[in-house]
């Protein structure tokens, strides 16, 4: 969940002022990702750096690194880094002595930024304070800059070591979840060295020397001791395009090292010993990610601009897959895999969140269209209980970020089991794209606001389509396929078509944002729509919101009906409209106050019911969860601006759950 942004340059003149701007500028790339302090260390000329952290937003952060700037003697350097870092608390409450960078000493010889947890900290702690050491934070993150003083001092006098060396040390005592970035003024003056474990790290590079694109060969040379370059490390590639577009995104135990030489990259686990590391030779990519899709466009939020993004995306999502004319549809990643998947015992999707709403809403139709047995599992419960998984079994992964650590985690079990490991995820280069067998990519575009609403859609439709190549053979489901492949041609005009409803969305808005308690009920094709409005109404207004199966009142819920709890009721005109209209039917039997969404005209008999109708556009059963998110992601939007609260980084959560 914590955010970090490193820069190192080489052999070119840049002030210290400038070297703070572009750390600052890569930090509030990162604010999106939801924090309660930030902090920054960066050379000053000397061989003690400037440590700077505080609680609260990156603005706050800036104010008293600028204070400071103003006492700087030193104008220029011609080498130098900087790193910093957005902290959501885990280990301590958020203060500044709790905020990263964290330093191994008073004189900061060695300081670190971390997003992750260290699991065994408890006991490394206990160990270093029986060895003198002395903390001044609560973190598990302190531990290591600590661990990596003590390991150096009681190495560095036997024999000298290199950075990479010594990180590869530290990393070896270390258990749980990182990414992790080390600097030294003192002892490695220049250098930066950043690892992984679990958490993401992505590495940019920005040079003159065209051409390079391979680590090590051509840029591990005595000529580059003489080239100017810059390189940028982060949790994210978001705050590294507005630099370059040439990235590597790290391995677990991926050990990169920049130097005046240039960048050198390891893995520790393939170093039997660290006395002479073996590099290795990695390809770059290019980061397609453009600036703009970053920016807010004049949008009040980057929730609201994500929501009015999605006729857009959802065609990136079927773009270059689906031919409308003859009904051909092709997940290039996928399609050596479909015989074997057909032929499975189960498929299972696991994700959390969000995407565990997405699974659900495809969950009937990839049943009907496989005639494969489909369990949907959340990436928690699932590894509570560790189910057995079988080698013919097909499992599926899916996260916007690639990186959610509870499913990574179910990921790695479900390898250990010899099954086939599809994902699907909007990041590519993530943990995920490159932890499973084969998958697709959503193609949404950047999701900067933390409550997910165009990958949500995205996830939906991408999975649709792989649903559709599974039944592509099935004549009895030729009629079927056909008319989802129209509708999903039509859903970019009807997710315009529901946009242009905001004004009575608002209105509505107004009426519950003083609301306590919300009910929302669905069944179907749209219990994962009721579960979803929950969550985001939830997470986003901080109104207490449930969402029910519909059939399931009379077993608990209606207990809650009465003349002050609203209950938005999704019945859209599907194969459970007639149900839907007799669970209407007994909320307003006890006075309860039915919001009724519905497609096309309502009927008359539902018409006295309801307390307000919302009219949504009709499509195909299993594409109407997509429309009927729409009006329902705009109305906990509009709900939490009304309340004051932070759209895109509501308290408490963060974008990529990595901890």
């Amino acid at each position: 969940m914590c955010g970090i942004f490193a820069y190192v340059f080489q052999n070119k003149e840049l002030s210290t002022a400038a070297l703070i701007d572009i750390v600052l500028t890569g930090l509030r790339r990162l604010e999106y990702r939801g924090y309660d302090s930030a902090g920054i260390c960066f050379d000053v000329g000397g061989p003690v750096p400037q440590t700077i952290k505080k609680v609260g937003n990156v603005g706050v952060l800036a104010t008293h690194v600028a204070e400071f700037v103003k006492t700087l003697c030193v104008n220029s350097m011609f080498h130098g880094t900087g790193i910093s870092h957005t902290r959501w608390a885990t280990h301590g409450a958020p203060t500044d002595a709790n905020a990263h960078p964290h330093g191994s000493d008073d004189n900061n010889e060695f300081v670190i930024v971390h997003n992750g947890i260290v699991t065994n900290f408890s006991d490394l702690k206990a160990f270093l304070v029986s060895k003198g050491a002395v903390f001044h934070s609560q973190t598990d993150t302190e531990v290591i800059a600590k661990l990596t003083k003590y390991i150096f001092d009681q190495n560095s006098n036997v024999k000298p070591m290199t950075f990479p060396q010594l990180v590869m040390l530290v990393m070896s005592e270390i258990d749980g979840a990182f990414g992790l970035v080390f600097k030294s003024s003192k002892y490695f003056p220049g250098e930066l060295v950043g690892c992984r474990r679990g958490s993401p790290l992505v590495v940019g590079l920005k040079t003159d020397k065209e051409g390079t694109d391979v680590l090590s060969s051509a840029l591990d040379s005595p000529s580059m001791s003489r080239t100017p370059f810059e390189v940028f490390m982060a949790s994210d590639a978001s705050s590294i395009v507005e630099h370059t577009r040439r990235v590597l995104y790290l391995e677990d135990e991926d050990v990169i090292h920049i130097s005046q030489r240039g960048m050198q990259i390891y893995n520790r686990l393939r170093n039997e010993n660290y006395e002479k590391l073996k590099k290795e030779l990695r390809p770059m990519e290019q980061l397609e990610m453009e600036l703009a899709n970053i920016m807010k466009s004049g949008y009040d939020h980057f929730m609201l601009k994500e929501i009015m993004e999605q006729p857009d995306s959802v065609v990136n999502s079927m773009r270059g897959r689906v031919n409308f004319e003859t009904g051909e549809v092709k997940l290039g990643g996928l399609v050596k895999y479909t015989e074997t998947i057909l032929k499975a015992r189960r498929i299972v999707f696991i994700a959390c969140g969000t995407s565990l709403h997405a699974c659900l809403a495809v969950r009937a139709v990839f049943e009907e269209l496989s005639a494969v047995p489909v369990s949907v599992d959340s990436a928690n419960d699932f590894m509570d209980r560790r189910p057995p998984i079988f080698r013919d079994d097909v499992i599926v992964f899916v996260s916007q970020s690639g990186e959610t650590a509870d499913t990574m985690r179910a990921l790695e079990y479900c390898k250990e089991h010899g099954s086939i490991l599809l994902g699907f995820t909007n990041v590519v280069g993530s943990t995920l794209s490159r932890s499973t067998d084969a998958g697709a990519h959503l193609n949404a575009g950047p999701e900067i606001g933390v409550a997910s609403t165009k990958a949500y859609t995205s996830q939906i439709v991408t999975m649709m389509l792989f649903a559709l190549m599974l039944a592509v053979d099935r004549k009895s489901k030729s009629a079927r396929r056909d008319a989802i492949i129209r509708e999903l041609q039509r859903l970019p005009e009807l997710i315009t078509q529901v946009l242009a409803t905001e004004k009575q969305i608002k209105e509505l808005a107004v009426s519950l944002k003083d609301e306590r308690s919300i009910l929302i009920m669905g069944r179907g094709y749209n219990l994962s729509t009721v579960l979803e409005t929950a969550l985001k109404v939830k997470e986003l207004a901080y109104i207490h919101t449930e969402g029910v199966h519909a059939g399931d009142l009379k077993h608990g819920p209606l207990a809650l009906v009465d003349e002050n709890l609203p209950i938005i009721s999704v019945a859209t005109r599907d194969g459970c409209y007639e149900k839907m209209k007799s669970a209407i039917q007994q909320v307003r039997a006890r006075k309860g106050r039915p919001i009724v969404i519905t497609s096309g005209d309502p009927d008359d008999e539902i018409i006295p019911f309801a307390e307000s109708i919302l009219r949504v556009p009709q499509t195909v059963d299993c594409l109407q969860s997509v429309v009927n998110i729409i009006p329902l992601q705009l109305l906990a939007y509009h709900l939490a601006v009304m309340r004051g609260m932070n759209v895109d980084c509501p308290r408490n959560l963060a974008k990529s759950v990595t901890v």
